[in-house]
């Protein structure tokens, strides 16, 4: 009798431990849990502890692709979704490999329940083919080089499809795009021509600029050297004429004292000329390079000419100072000059 009493005391506890189980729900934040009663659609539990009915209601479970199987909770958080490498027929038939990831938030948890069997699964299939309709309006070229483009028309697409399923797609990302190995080489080939045109085109603009540089430099030091050469050519110019001008005061001022001393007694003109005329013939005299000295044919007038000017000065010694043991010289003519003659030195 015992045995059995203490049989029926652990059915019951058994029992009553099951139903608490059963009737006590604590659901995570973020995270929410759908109630069917009698497999019907009961409502849905937020964050929190709950109590439910046990055995006439029941958490709904969901299988989907990469979660595990019975799961009971549904997560509200953004996830992500990992594809594999697929493969993509671009629209110059070259066959490529995209990867890509996917982020995506239930905002409906009924939707998301009810709506599709496989909520994730069927995110993976869609993501999949919205990614080669949109890729194969795309050349390889522009395929590469527009990866913004392809995730913002992506996003647009896997964002309209799937609202029906409450769920939001925040953002595709195309990680890898990876041609056929003749592709590639063939465009590592391009790449490298087009690095080395774009290489001896920065080389030609690197001269072109330096030509210029270097010519406008020139340039520059041309002018530089013509107006200093001007400015040269001024200042001989100036100093030229301002001895020139130092002369002719000099001389003009030495024919006034002349003028002065001959006073009426002569012409100063004569005395300049015959002045002129030494000096001449000194100069001549003492050039290294002059074997013979030619006399001039009026070497008898510029004898002439001296003895004039002796006869004047000896004529102006005698009037200022007369003295009576001094006669004073008659004037004598000159005897006729002889014909110029080879005077070798």
């Amino acid at each position: 009798m015992e045995g059995f009493l203490v049989f029926i005391g652990l059915f019951v506890a058994i029992t009553v431990l099951t139903i608490l189980v059963k009737s006590i729900r604590i659901v995570p934040q973020m995270q929410v849990l759908i109630i069917e009663r009698l497999g019907r659609y009961a409502g849905i539990l937020g964050s929190g502890p709950h109590i439910i009915v046990p055995f006439i209601d029941a958490p709904r479970s969901v299988n989907w692709t990469g979660f595990p199987i019975g799961m009971n909770y549904i997560d509200l958080r953004e996830q992500y979704t990992d594809l594999p490498m697929q493969p993509v027929i671009t629209k110059d038939n070259v066959t490529v490999g995209v990867d890509s990831v996917i982020y995506w938030q239930i905002t409906d948890p009924y939707k998301a329940v009810y709506e599709v069997s496989d909520l994730s699964g069927g995110i993976i299939q869609l993501t999949i083919t919205a990614m080669r309709s949109v890729m194969g309006e795309m050349d390889l070229d522009e395929t590469l080089s527009s990866r913004d483009i392809i995730n913002a028309k992506l996003r647009t697409v896997m964002d309209g499809a799937t609202n029906k399923w409450g769920v939001k797609v925040t953002r595709v990302e195309v990680r890898n795009i990876n041609p056929p190995e003749d592709v590639r080489v063939t465009m590592e080939k391009q790449m490298t021509a087009e690095r080395n045109r774009r290489a001896l085109v920065l080389q030609a603009e690197g001269e072109k600029q330096a030509a210029i540089t270097r010519a406008e430099g020139e340039r520059e030091a041309a002018i530089a050297r013509a107006e200093g050469e001007r400015q040269m050519q001024i200042l001989r110019a100036d100093g030229a004429a301002q001895a020139r001008l130092r002369s002719a005061e000099a001389e003009a001022r030495s024919i006034q004292m002349v003028a002065q001393a001959l006073g009426s007694a002569g012409n100063p003109a004569h005395y300049l000329i015959m002045g002129r005329y030494i000096e001449s013939l000194r100069d001549m005299a003492q050039s290294s390079n002059s074997k013979v000295v030619f006399m001039p044919v009026e070497a008898s007038n510029v004898l002439s000419s001296i003895g004039m000017f002796k006869e004047v000065f000896s004529n102006d010694n005698a009037n200022a100072a007369p003295s009576p043991q001094t006669p004073v010289p008659a004037r004598t003519i000159s005897p006729t000059a002889p014909p110029p003659q080879y005077v070798p030195r």
